[in-house]
């Protein structure tokens, strides 16, 4: 058995070697006791920083290593002066993204290892990856002994009226001049963390006393590094090298890497990793308690962690094994996160979650009818949501005849929802990061009479075809698949083939374009993680890098971000194509799919909700193209007015359009946002938002009962399907 895998954590069984896991940065699970120093560090760089050096054994893991990338790898990237070059600006990059540590003349230093890492490492030796390391370390070490006594030893008060400003995103900037630059960066940095706190109407006295524990904390989780951190981090940056999802883990990482794809954990339902001094949400696990939630999303930065109704523990800057540690708990206690979303600037907000254990049940497929008005008349779409394409392995190996299965368990909602007369279907696999290959292919066999599902291409060019032999089908009806940024995987897989077959109509945005699978191997020391084949679909192309294009585009706010998807990671294997497999499509949906893009746009130009997301996105480019934070409390103030006053007026176009009672302020805005989750009214003390009048609860319970707007509209576009091709849209084939 194969499995596919996006982002998104599967909630299944993985056998024994076949995985398709996506990492997009150093996803260590990590459990260790957080141990902060005492208050007293003493704020002296010399006195309190040690170099690491690599352990004896390193270098034969390395060759390892190495042996296994040469020999196993799909790419078969040879060890030579590009490939050095390439790993040398991983790990640069990996250490100071944000161009916050290093100064030119580092860089410049560092340029004597360009030419040189692939011959070092093929002979075991890791010194210069431990020596560019201290340095970075040195440097993180100076700036928060600096920070701290910013705020603690000078009581300066900083100006906040003049008119300075900080970048959001550094990672394009000119490295700092000399020593003086990186200074005047770390003060501005102190300077907007002290208006970020200042603004939650803290005295400056509590700021800076908050600050100092935030700064001492940081340190003290820095002065914990060891030699296995920094090999760990060197490796990755050597296996990224050749491509984003194969990476090595140490005895420690592979056994909580184990653990967290068994997802037998006690926590929130969410993988994280580190960038640059944050705890960034790298996926959300479908059907889990932070999914429920319905409010933490990819790109979202962990700044705070508070146990139930206890006071929030400053985690900005800590290891991510430690914030993983402090995140998890007991099945049935209440965590509360302060997060920084993505893209908001200096604005945090509180979450609270229940811990759960993560049950197959959670991501299990569920159906739904949506009442789609088309032409002044109701119509019934079903709708099937698979938040991922899950097998209970263990029963099927058992021979258990009622294991769960997404392809079993989506055959019996199609027999409900035929027998509730629905004019057509909609699969939603928004979200959906993959799961089992064998999955996606038996799903397919419920839409597709006999044929080829997809092709996978081995290291050796050796290609193997799945498909369905059966020629049974559960659903000939009209069909249509949603899927957006983060449908990755084997939901490409699913959603490709149901496009080359013209078997249905694909709906949405650009998937995530993950098209390689990995395969766990274990070594003496640790185990690896190496692509070894990729996906195609049987068209021939490439399901990797480019994803599946949809024949009719949904505006969606995953549009924005550059940080998502495939193409947003710098090693990621290129599109391709091989040779199609022979197969028949039920119909030409070409010739009417314009139609049906000219429908939708037409219905998008007065639909009150797509009105809203396009103005969202909309707004949020303008504020990307803007990467100065101001660092001047009046503006900051005032930009924070205006964008809370376009958020409340958009919202009540959008209501005035539904004819829906208008909200009075931003306060019933905010809650009607996290009315989204179920009993976020009643958590809504405890996240600094309340709904203190009757208003603003009808209003959020309005927000409630709002049908999902892609669903509507891809209901609309099934209607007009059928009327353009009749009730069937599958063509029987000979």
């Amino acid at each position: 058995m194969m499995y596919a895998k996006g982002r998104t954590t599967v909630a299944g069984r993985f056998s024994a070697l076949y995985l398709a896991i996506l990492s997009a940065g150093t996803e260590i699970l990590l459990a260790q006791p957080t141990a902060i120093l005492p208050a007293e560090i003493p704020l002296d760089v010399a006195a309190i920083y040690q170099p690491l050096e690599p352990a004896a054994s390193y270098g034969d893991t390395t060759e390892d290593i190495i042996d296994q990338m040469v020999r196993n790898h799909y790419s078969h990237i040879g060890f030579d002066d590009a490939f050095s070059s390439r790993m040398l600006d991983s790990y640069i990059e990996s250490l100071d993204g944000g161009r916050m540590y290093f100064t030119q003349a580092d860089i410049n230093d560092f340029a004597q290892y360009r030419t040189e890492l692939d011959d070092l490492l093929q002979d075991g030796d890791v010194d210069a990856g431990f020596r560019i390391f201290n340095i970075y370390n040195e440097r993180l070490i100076e700036r928060l002994v600096y920070s701290i006594k910013r705020v603690e030893v000078d009581q300066s008060d900083f100006d906040f009226t003049a008119d300075e400003s900080l970048e959001i995103d550094r990672s394009d900037v000119a490295w700092a001049a000399d020593h003086a630059a990186l200074e005047d960066l770390w003060r501005r940095q102190v300077k907007s963390a002290l208006l970020s706190l200042k603004l939650t109407d803290k005295t400056m006295s509590e700021v800076r006393e908050l600050l100092g524990k935030r700064f001492r904390s940081q340190l003290s989780q820095v002065l914990r590094s060891n030699n296995l951190d920094v090999y760990q981090r060197y490796m990755d940056a050597m296996t990224m090298t050749f491509d984003p999802h194969t990476q090595y883990y140490a005895p420690r990482a592979a056994e909580n890497f184990n653990m967290s794809m068994r997802l037998s954990l006690e926590g929130i339902g969410a993988v994280l990793t580190t960038e640059d001094e944050y705890t960034k949400v790298v996926s959300v696990v479908t059907g889990g308690p932070a999914d429920k939630t319905g409010q933490l999303h990819p790109e979202d930065r962990i700044v705070g962690v508070a146990q139930g109704d206890n006071a929030f523990v400053d985690v900005v800057g800590w290891r991510v094994d430690d914030v993983v540690d402090l995140v998890r708990g007991e099945k049935g206690s209440t965590v509360r996160l302060n997060v920084l979303p993505e893209g908001s600037g200096l604005e945090t907000k509180v979450i609270n979650i229940t811990r759960d254990t993560v049950k197959l049940e959670d991501s299990s497929a569920k159906s739904e009818i949506v009442e789609v008005d088309y032409n002044g008349a109701i119509h019934k779409i079903g709708v099937i949501e698979l938040p991922t394409f899950y097998i209970d392995f263990e029963a099927l190996q058992r021979r258990d005849p009622d294991y769960r299965s997404s392809s079993r368990d989506v055959a019996l909602l199609l027999d409900e929802l035929k027998t509730q007369n629905v004019e057509g279907v909609v699969i939603d696999l928004r979200g959906n990061g993959g799961g089992s290959l064998s999955e996606a292919n038996e799903l397919v066999g419920l839409f597709v009479k006999r044929g080829p599902t997809v092709q996978v291409k081995d290291a050796d060019g050796e290609i193997s075809v799945l498909g369905n032999p059966d020629s049974d089908t559960s659903y000939d009806g009209p069909l249509a698949v949603l899927v957006n940024r983060l449908s990755a995987s084997a939901s490409e897989i699913f959603a490709g083939a149901i496009q080359d077959y013209q078997r249905g109509v694909i709906l949405g945005s650009q998937t995530f374009g993950k098209g390689t699978v990995q395969e766990l191997i274990p070594m003496d020391d640790g185990q690896i993680k190496i692509t070894r084949s990729k996906f195609y679909r049987i068209s021939g192309e490439s399901t990797q890098h480019k994803g599946v294009m949809p024949n009719i585009f949904f505006p969606d706010l995953y549009e924005v971000s550059d940080d998502i998807g495939e193409s947003a990671l710098p090693t990621a294997l290129p599109w391709d194509t091989i040779e199609p497999n022979f197969y028949r499509p039920y119909t030409d949906l070409r010739l009417i799919v314009p139609t049906l893009g000219s429908r939708h746009e037409s219905r998008m130009q007065s639909d009150p909700d797509f009105l809203c997301i396009r103005a969202e996105i909309d707004k949020v480019k303008e504020d990307q193209a803007d990467n100065l934070l101001t660092l001047n409390e009046a503006k900051l103030l005032e930009e924070r007015k205006v964008r809370d006053e376009w958020r409340l007026t958009l919202e009540n176009q959008r209501r005035a359009a539904k004819g829906m009672e208008p909200l009075a302020d931003t306060k019933a805005l905010d809650a009607e946002a996290e009315s989204s989750d179920e009993v976020a009214l009643e958590a809504g003390a405890a996240d600094g938002v309340e709904a203190t009048s009757a208003e603003d609860a009808d209003a959020a319970e309005d927000k409630k009962k709002e049908p999902d707007p892609y669903l509507v509209e891809s209901g609309r576009v099934l209607m007009d399907m059928i009327g353009l091709q009749g009730n069937t849209l599958a063509v029987v084939r000979p």
